[in-house]
């Protein structure tokens, strides 16, 4: 008497599609802040549009300032070398110079 083959089950990918899900819920989590925020901006623009127009010509240039403004702060604020000499710190081989900038010992 033979015994039957094992029977092979189909492998079911379903570690695949949670991670896919997990990742999925991960992404709207993270980024339904920023969203939010970007539509409900751009939804409070237009009714404020529809309402008054020139509104929305004063909010464009309110906003163009404002990027200006960031701009300007940003460079003035950029890192700079100072315009001085590094002390290295190294050993000196001759005599120190003096006052009058000759190394002539005295």
């Amino acid at each position: 008497m033979t015994t039957p083959p094992p029977v092979s089950r189909p492998s079911r990918p379903w570690g695949a599609v949670g991670a896919g899900a997990a990742a999925i819920a991960a992404c709207a989590v993270c980024c339904a802040g920023p969203l939010l925020a970007i539509l409900g901006t751009i939804g409070a623009t237009s009714a404020i549009a529809a309402l008054w127009i020139p509104a929305l010509a004063v909010l464009a240039v309110a906003a163009g300032l404002g990027v200006l403004m960031v701009r300007r702060r940003r460079r003035t604020a950029a890192c700079r070398t100072a315009p001085a000499r590094a002390d290295l710190g190294m050993p000196a081989l001759g005599p120190r110079p003096d006052a009058n900038g000759s190394k002539t010992p005295r």
